[in-house]
């Protein structure tokens, strides 16, 4: 099936505030901050692969943006080797998502008068998994030494960096909670206030962690001095996490799943992420028309948050842990599933999703690159909420993530909490494939708006021909919580349609998530980069 791509992205309105699409001939970053873009471009001028560069850019992302993203959390990979370019499994997927500790039980959270858990405690802290995918990834793939790899971001830890205008603006708004943390207050928030745009701000513990990771590899971080702290500070919290349990942490190498939308397929990690979602709503979408000239915005808000409403009623109730519980991955990636779900969308009307039952069977960052060989790295690193847990590891620097939020206490459901588990995460790297060779790494930060983020992105691209930088900065929408929320660049007639429609309609109070891509043009040698103005980053290449 043919795309408006076969004819090329069509030039933008030079007239319009917008940015250029980024083009390079030989290889590409586009990251959320410019420090980590420049690191891992860095990287890639000394020699380095783009596993290198991916993960010299998420260490320096740690430092810059650690309100986002840190040590203390998780992360996913999509990683398309050159290597394997144009065979069958064309595409990697690494799972670096944290378990739950061996004594965390629903019987021990009842224990200690735990009905549901909270963000602030470190019931919702699992291990880290962000240090051993790294690497993992690192020792399966990379080229340069993890300590050359890492000095980019041990660099800016202990020397200090300026804070970006996004991150100041982030960190502000969480003045809050950093002052309920006495030593959040102190490190984050000295003074009671939070750092401007333009202001210094430097993690010496932090660059010091990073250096025993950079010498010791994980054993760095999931042994020794930062195991002990970090199970130290989550125990004075009334955790129940051990070293042992940091020693336990692995990554996994899984298969990664896809559907093809348009003729071009599409990769996603499987769950115990929401790339499932992402796929599922593709699958819907592949029954309409989607063109420039065949729908209007106010028909792709309105079949985007209809979609969304149906998919995400199936992503509450069965994603998990597949190593656990039984995800019917085949049956929510039918054909027939997503002609269901069509037959009860009105395009005419919001109604209330209806969820089918299934045939019986026994606040993150994102970077892309693609280096001059053709290996491409689809990068995913996140706290959860802005600031995780607001539990502080600090002798070691470390902020700790909040991901087990997303467990449940109710020992029925399949993302129930028990030990060794996985919870549901929100954090989706994808990949475009054609013909068996990567086509697109992208990805679209923001918590649970990214498996919609995603089907966005790819729309855009693939149903309207935009480039990857004007696809990003299409204004969005989400459908969360019981309303549909604008971001305010939405036309005020397109939200009064939408009204009219039966959307009950809310102006955002902040962008929803951020994105990155590249577009990788095979025919011409081209390499076409997209980084989001919601964040402070840009796509640089040579």
């Amino acid at each position: 099936m043919s795309t408006p791509l076969d004819a090329g992205f069509r030039h933008r309105d030079f007239q319009q505030p917008r940015r250029s699409a980024t083009y390079a001939g030989d290889a590409m970053v586009a990251t959320s901050h410019p420090d980590s873009t420049l690191a891992a471009i860095e990287t890639l001028r000394a020699g380095g692969n783009a596993v290198d560069a991916a993960i010299a850019a998420a260490a320096v992302l740690a430092v810059v943006e650690q309100q986002m993203t840190g040590i203390g959390g998780d992360c996913f990979v999509l990683y398309a080797p050159a290597a394997q370019s144009g065979s069958d499994r064309p595409v990697l997927a690494l799972n670096g998502s944290g378990m739950a500790p061996a004594g965390a039980t629903i019987e021990a959270m009842r224990s200690r008068g735990v009905d549901v858990i909270r963000t602030e405690t470190a019931h919702a802290v699992t291990v880290p998994g962000a240090v051993d995918a790294w690497t993992t990834l690192h020792g399966a793939h990379g080229k340069l030494p993890l300590d050359r790899v890492l000095a980019p971001a041990i660099e800016r830890a202990e020397k200090g960096f300026v804070v970006s205008p996004r991150v100041a603006w982030d960190w502000g708004r969480q003045l809050p909670r950093l002052l309920a943390s006495r030593t959040m207050a102190s490190s984050f928030a000295p003074g009671s206030r939070t750092p401007s745009a333009g202001d210094r701000f430097a993690n010496p513990k932090l660059g010091a962690t990073l250096r025993r990771i950079a010498t010791h590899g994980r054993a760095g971080f999931y042994e020794g001095p930062v195991a002990a702290d970090v199970v130290a500070t989550l125990r004075s919290h009334g955790g129940v996490h051990t070293e042992a349990d940091l020693a336990a942490q692995r990554s996994i190498w899984v298969e990664p799943i896809k559907t093809t939308y348009r003729g071009v397929d599409v990769y996603e990690c499987p769950p115990n992420g929401q790339g499932l979602a992402a796929l599922m709503m593709l699958n819907v979408y592949s029954g309409y028309r989607l063109g420039e000239g065949d729908a209007s915005a106010v028909d792709r808000i309105h079949l985007l948050a209809e979609a969304t409403k149906s998919v995400y009623l199936y992503r509450d109730a069965l994603f998990a842990d597949p190593t656990k519980v039984h995800v019917p991955v085949d049956q929510l990636l039918s054909r027939a599933l997503a002609d269901r779900i069509r037959r009860d969308i009105s395009m005419d009307r919001a109604v209330r999703p209806v969820m089918h039952d299934l045939p019986s069977h026994p606040d993150t960052v994102f970077l892309c690159v693609v280096d001059r060989d053709g290996n491409t790295v689809s990068f995913i690193n996140t706290l959860f909420h802005t600031f995780g847990s607001t539990i502080y590891a600090a002798e070691s620097g470390v902020v700790l993530q909040s991901r087990g939020i997303s467990f449940t206490l109710d020992a029925k459901h399949p993302n129930a909490l028990a030990p060794g588990k996985r919870p549901f995460h929100t954090i989706i790297p994808g990949m475009l494939v054609k013909d068996r060779r990567a086509l697109m790494p992208f990805g679209v930060m923001g918590a649970h708006f990214q498996a919609v983020g995603h089907v966005h992105l790819v729309s855009a691209v693939l149903d309207r021909g935009m480039d990857p930088q004007a696809a990003i900065e299409e204004p969005r929408s989400f459908f969360t919580e019981g309303a549909l929320v604008l971001e305010r660049t939405v036309p005020e007639n397109v939200r009064a349609e939408l009204v009219m429609r039966g959307h009950p309609v809310k102006w955002a109070d902040a962008p929803h998530g951020g994105a990155q891509a590249i577009w990788i043009d095979r025919a011409r040698g081209v390499l076409v980069g997209g980084s989001d103005p919601r964040k402070d980053g840009m796509a640089l290449g040579y």
